[in-house]
């Protein structure tokens, strides 16, 4: 009961004591006054930056692409149609002229982000493997339990899945960095 009573009155009196002080508040005169003897003894100008001293702004990273034909739900005549262009057209970015820093950090991310997708997902059906085991141990009913089971398997089926498709993405991460190191492909274009 002492500790509250003390640490209030200790916390009025930090604000008496604040209060007690005068506030010095200029006026914009001053100020003004101040500013005008302070631009006097400057002697050289400061520079000044524009747009045209800092050039060209660079390339944005990611490219917006536009939605193609089947994304959209359009008729399906017209997606093989429009399809073909583009195909030709993707065709001499494989080739060595077009793989340039955003070509090879684009598919690292894209590889990286798959993996981590798949990973996320393997920890989630491991978490769920482990719900279904403890509520299969705790239930006594054989007909709750076999569908319980059922559930279990199915998803120790898909967990053995994403264990290969983990293992697929990290050799399709190898084979990029190894086919980057083929290139002669900077380091640094793989982060």
């Amino acid at each position: 009961m002492r500790v509250p009573a003390l640490f209030a009155a200790v916390a009025v009196a930090a604000c008496a004591a604040g209060a007690a002080r005068p506030a010095r508040a200029q006026s914009l005169g001053d100020i003004a006054k101040q500013e005008e003897a302070r631009r006097e003894k400057v002697k050289t100008p400061a520079k000044v930056y524009t747009n045209k001293d800092l050039g060209a702004a660079p390339a944005p990273l990611i490219e917006s692409k536009p939605a193609d034909a089947s994304a959209s739900g359009g008729a399906a005549p017209a997606a093989p149609n429009t399809a073909a262009p583009p195909a030709a057209d993707t065709k001499p970015k494989d080739s060595g002229d077009a793989k340039d820093q955003k070509y090879w950090s684009g598919r690292k991310k894209e590889l990286d982000a798959k993996l981590e997708r798949d990973k996320v997902l393997a920890d989630a059906m491991q978490s769920r493997i482990n719900g279904l085991t403890a509520d299969f141990a705790a239930r006594s009913d054989p007909a709750q339990r076999s569908v319980i089971e059922r559930d279990r398997q199915r998803a120790l089926s898909e967990l053995d899945g994403l264990n290969k498709s983990i293992k697929d993405d990290q050799k399709a991460l190898s084979d990029l960095s190894e086919e980057a190191r083929k290139a002669s492909v900077p380091p640094g274009w793989l982060r």
